[in-house]
């Protein structure tokens, strides 16, 4: 066993050389996926608004589109001037983000522009906990001789996760979800209805244990348009949430009930043409029902892809024996929030610095569950190594 002075002298050590080191050994994890495709994937970052925010400064802060921002929410697009409504501090929005393989790591890195009053710390909070302070030092190597400026452009670096989009055979979208105090692994497998075995299997946990801060891959089944026979495109869409395509003009709903993606005009874009569906009064999403001695039809137009300007769209006729069943027809609209304003989820207050400048990102950009059979398909690691501890352990013993 170590003598007394021995670990008197280690505990020295370690408080007076090395304070990085317990830095390092308490650090955040967060859930590593590797690849080697180019191809991005859709997925999505859970983001707790850390101060008042307008949706069009956290849209530039990300890098998204505001209505972007809108849909994923589930929340009305057609409200006016979206980009200057606020939402309140806490708030809990999904923010859709392109998740690209880099260097053979599953993540996403935007820029971002220093502000004058800016430190680490207070990037690192704006992003809500996404990226730590000692992330964003690493990355763009900042210190005595680079220290951080007003105007520098760094790169921050997102966690994100694809698992090839499905799970079980079920298309599916993984959410970056960073862990706050009070929760435990058990409460947000309830709050997002995922199993233990699922959380632990998806995040290469041994143990269902978390810590605050820690990010986790959260599991979202999903619609997709695979199957839809769509031209030229594709589309995957969480469960109760909405996603713009067709430059904007049409948005597709996914119906957690049925897992079938609804298309319709989103209403934002004026200049949209070929929404409506030939020989026919209906334009796409629109249904019409006529009832007959032997039950009814049923027509349908149906989006079916798009070509630069150019909307595609079908007419589907059927016939049905019985029209009073119950069966939901219609594409219908997204349910949105009640306040349409506000995202459905949120959580209780916590107190808040006095006061935090706005932060800016200096580009603007783009628009479940996984198999537990795959091995090693994915890491809760560490954001920076612990192993140092171990080194000066080994040395005193």
């Amino acid at each position: 066993m170590m003598r007394s002075n021995q670990l008197e002298q280690l505990l020295v050590f370690i408080f007076i050389l090395s304070p990085t080191l317990l830095v390092l050994v308490t650090h955040a994890k967060s859930t590593i996926e590797a690849c080697s495709s180019s191809d991005s994937c859709t997925s999505l970052l859970s983001y707790i608004v850390p101060w008042e925010s307008k949706f069009s400064e956290i849209a530039y802060r990300f890098q998204v589109n505001v209505f972007d921002v809108l849909a994923a929410n589930s929340i009305n697009l057609t409200i006016p001037s979206p980009g200057n409504q606020i939402l309140q501090a806490k708030s809990l929005l999904k923010i859709p983000n392109s998740c690209a393989c880099v260097d053979g790591i599953r993540r996403s890195i935007i820029a971002y522009t220093v502000k004058a009053a800016d430190s680490l710390d207070l990037i690192s909070q704006g992003y809500g906990g996404l990226v730590s302070a000692e992330q964003i030092r690493t990355m763009n190597r900042i210190g005595p001789e680079n220290p951080l400026t007003s105007g520098q452009s760094i790169m921050i670096q997102l966690p994100c996760t694809c698992f090839n989009n499905t799970n079980n055979g079920v298309a599916s979208v993984y959410m970056s979800y960073v862990v706050q105090s009070g929760e435990s692994f058990s409460s947000i497998g309830r709050e997002f209805g995922a199993t233990l075995m699922e959380l632990a299997s998806i995040n290469g946990l041994d143990q269902p244990r978390v810590d605050p801060g820690d990010i986790l891959a959260i599991p979202f089944s999903a619609c997709s348009s695979a199957n839809l026979n769509w031209y030229n495109e594709s589309l995957i869409v969480p469960n109760g949430s909405t996603a713009l395509t067709a430059n904007d003009c049409i948005t597709c709903f996914c119906r957690p009930s049925s897992l079938k993606l609804h298309c319709s005009p989103s209403g934002i874009v004026a200049s949209c043409s070929h929404l409506q569906c030939k020989e026919s009064d209906l334009f796409i999403g629109d249904v019409s029902i006529q009832q007959n001695a032997l039950g009814c039809n049923v027509s349908t137009c149906l989006y079916r892809g798009h070509n630069g300007r150019k909307i595609f769209r079908s007419l589907e006729n059927s016939t049905h024996a019985n029209c009073s069943d119950g069966e939901d027809y219609s594409a219908g609209s997204p349910e949105q929030s009640p306040n349409p304003i506000v995202p459905c989820i949120s959580l209780s207050p916590s107190p808040l610095p006095s006061s935090h400048p706005p932060m800016g990102v200096s580009a603007y950009g783009p628009t479940s569950t996984h198999n537990p059979n795959i091995p090693n398909y994915s890491t809760l690691l560490t954001h920076a190594p612990s192993y140092s501890l171990l080194v000066v352990l080994f040395f005193f013993l």
